[in-house]
């Protein structure tokens, strides 16, 4: 009898690498990277070829909702460096 895959044990995040941010264990290669390829028409399979290193699994792991939350997270942390940096704060 064929045993599930929890796809969770994927996904890992830690604070002293690629800024927290959610990344496939194991690599450096973040959710972000992965999501933005694939909004850029990128298939999973072409994915798999541009990250030889992964398999479908892992690109397939990825939860949409925490991408998306992830992305929306990044765009907020950009836009408060910006004003903070026209503020002269940096």
């Amino acid at each position: 009898m064929a045993t599930g895959i929890d796809i969770r044990e994927f996904i890992v995040a830690s604070p002293d690498i690629c800024n927290s941010r959610p990344r496939i264990a194991g690599t450096r290669i973040t959710i972000q990277s992965l999501v933005m390829d694939h909004k850029t028409g990128m298939s999973a399979e072409a994915i798999a070829r541009e990250y030889p290193q992964l398999n479908l699994a892992q690109i397939y792991s990825a939860n949409k909702e925490q991408i998306e939350a992830d992305i929306d997270a990044y765009r907020a942390d950009c836009e408060d460096w910006e004003s903070r940096y026209r503020a002269g704060e940096l």
